[in-house]
């Protein structure tokens, strides 16, 4: 049996969870990571372009799921950090896991940064200010 504490905690997550999760479900697009082009029934007509395509909405899904992923995390030590009471060992964990989560964010943020810059460069001299994938 799971102790009132560990109860309300558990519901809590669920909550936040379905709260978070809501509007995509309610959402009448499902973003696709795979082109038109690409799909099984149009497969002969893949190009390259369509593997840029697919390399960008495979890392805006992983963008997605990061921020996603991390804004659970944030309201996890916030939680945390105001139910430690004055214990400071509770306290030190959610404070750790703000930082854990916050370096995490911006390693992820700051390398899709560079891939995207790389790229930009690589595809076209005067290309800096639109997507890299859209050149084709």
């Amino acid at each position: 049996m799971l102790r009132s504490s560990s109860l309300r905690q558990f519901i809590l997550i669920i909550f936040l969870f379905a709260i978070t999760i809501a509007p995509s479900i309610a959402s009448a697009q499902i973003p696709t990571i795979v082109p038109e082009n690409c799909r099984a029934d149009a497969a002969q007509n893949c190009g390259v372009c369509d593997i840029a395509q697919l390399a960008q909405n495979t890392i805006n899904a992983g963008i997605y799921i990061a921020v996603f992923l991390s804004a659970i995390l944030f309201a996890w030590a916030g939680w945390k950090y105001i139910t430690a009471g004055g214990d400071a060992t509770k306290a030190g964990d959610a404070k750790n896991i703000f930082w854990t989560v916050g370096v995490g964010l911006i390693l992820i943020l700051a390398a899709w940064l560079i891939v995207d810059l790389i790229m930009k460069m690589l595809v076209s001299e005067n290309a800096l200010l639109g997507p890299w994938n859209e050149v084709c």
